[in-house]
């Protein structure tokens, strides 16, 4: 992956000012596949996305990644870093839809898409937004050789055959959702934490921007540059008309 230029990522990082999670998922995915277009963009399943955002945070600070955990039971404070090598692996995507039998009910569906999140996600109410989901990511649906409505499925599905479902979805798309489990050095109880790496990279990405912008007004001062001419230096002659900056 080629990094976005500093450019670029200060007028994401200004567009999503403006905007909430899922906003911000799709300018960050941007960045991270320049020149696809949002229909391409909202089409790919989730894990496919979250997987190019893990790129796109190695390609822009590295390979190391610092998370902070509240041990759920103690409450203790736990902060370590993670490699990012092994996280948001890629994973080949079914060429068709899955499908799980359990019992009475035969149900084939896709993966979820960014689009299908979105939509969910709109909706406030959790049992309304699992029934969209579920609707818009069923193929078919029998129970008992009768046909069921996509519609209807997650209000009459068992709950059994729901966690099914849930469970072949997570093995084929795993980048879906990465989900750590740490073990508290005080009480050694392991606490689940989700890494959403949307958050994780648009708070980094806020910082830097803030601290580029910051630069740019140092540099500008000094030199009567302006903010493209700053933004065009490498970061290592940046730093060292800052260096001559302070020293002045």
């Amino acid at each position: 992956m080629t990094p976005t230029g500093p450019a670029e990522l200060l007028a994401t990082w200004e567009a999503g000012l403006a905007q909430h999670d899922s906003g911000r998922s799709l300018l960050l995915h941007r960045a991270a596949r320049p020149g696809a277009g949002a229909d391409e963009l909202l089409s790919v399943p989730v894990g496919e996305r979250e997987a190019d955002l893990f790129a796109l945070r190695r390609a822009l600070f590295g390979e190391r990644m610092q998370v902070r955990v509240e041990c759920a039971s103690c409450g203790e404070a736990m902060e370590f870093d993670l490699d990012a090598t092994q996280l948001g692996t890629p994973t080949r995507t079914p060429d068709g839809p899955l499908r799980v039998e359990e019992g009475e009910w035969a149900v084939e569906f896709r993966l979820p898409t960014v689009a299908d999140l979105a939509a969910a996600g709109a909706v406030r109410d959790p049992a309304q937004a699992r029934q969209v989901l579920v609707a818009r990511c069923t193929v078919s649906a029998v129970r008992d050789g009768e046909a069921v409505p996509p519609e209807r499925l997650a209000s009459l599905l068992p709950e059994h055959v729901q966690r099914r479902l849930a469970e072949t979805a997570a093995e084929a798309d795993p980048t879906a959702d990465v989900t750590l489990n740490v073990a508290c050095p005080e009480c050694g109880e392991a606490t689940p934490a989700e890494l959403d790496i949307t958050s994780y990279l648009w708070t980094e990405l806020d910082t830097w921007a803030r601290d580029l912008m910051l630069d740019v007004h140092l540099l500008a001062t000094a030199y009567g540059w302006s903010e493209p001419e700053i933004l065009a230096l490498s970061p290592l002659r940046r730093r060292y008309y800052l260096e001559l900056c302070a020293d002045a």
